[in-house]
């Protein structure tokens, strides 16, 4: 595996080897000794799956605030996306920074991110879908939302006319109200440690 240091420290692309014939590839997806190399030791809890049947389907910017903050390994199965991340974490020192990247299910790649980011995805093509490994339990009064065209975030969305987006998504704070009312994510290992 490859593992790809990306704008934000913490996160990941990761790319794992494939073994191809004749009959087609098998990949390893996930090795816990080799990420806990990375610093990756997450402990598993959940595993989603997202479905969007129309290319430009957009959701996010999502994040869950502490103590229930998620880390998440995202990977797609089916079609072609463009994700988002944004840090959250006021004592990161790139707090308010943004990142992306394409994954494919022509290339299993993988997208770790850390607890206290926001994520966002797009879909490039129609039929998608997106897995997510999630190293917490969902917490519905947790959930916080960014809205995903949020002029200070200036996130440079590929899509090629108005995305399909849910009310809640649509109707989202912007960054600067997520900053006037929270001050940003405080993780619980950063409050422990006096931060």
């Amino acid at each position: 595996m490859k593992f790809v240091p990306l704008e934000i420290p913490g996160a990941f692309l990761i790319e794992p080897e494939l073994h191809k014939d004749t009959r087609g590839y098998f990949v390893r997806i996930y090795d816990q000794h080799t990420m806990e190399k990375y610093g990756i030791a997450a402990e598993w809890m959940q595993e989603s799956l997202s479905f969007s049947a129309v290319k430009g389907t957009l959701r996010g910017l999502h994040f869950q605030r502490p103590p229930h903050a998620e880390a998440k390994m995202v990977r797609v199965s089916q079609g072609e996306v463009f994700i988002v991340f944004v840090d959250l974490r006021r004592n990161s020192g790139f707090f308010g920074k943004t990142g992306s990247v394409v994954l494919s299910c022509d290339e299993p790649r993988l997208l770790y991110v850390p607890q206290g980011l926001a994520l966002g995805m797009c879909t490039l093509t129609d039929h998608c879908s997106l897995y997510y490994k999630i190293d917490q339990i969902y917490s519905p009064e947790s959930q916080g939302i960014i809205r995903w065209d949020d002029p200070d975030l200036n996130i440079r969305w590929p899509l090629e006319r108005e995305p399909v987006i849910s009310e809640r998504d649509a109707a989202a704070p912007s960054f600067r109200e997520f900053v006037d009312s929270e001050g940003g994510l405080v993780l619980s290992f950063e409050r422990n440690a006096g931060t």
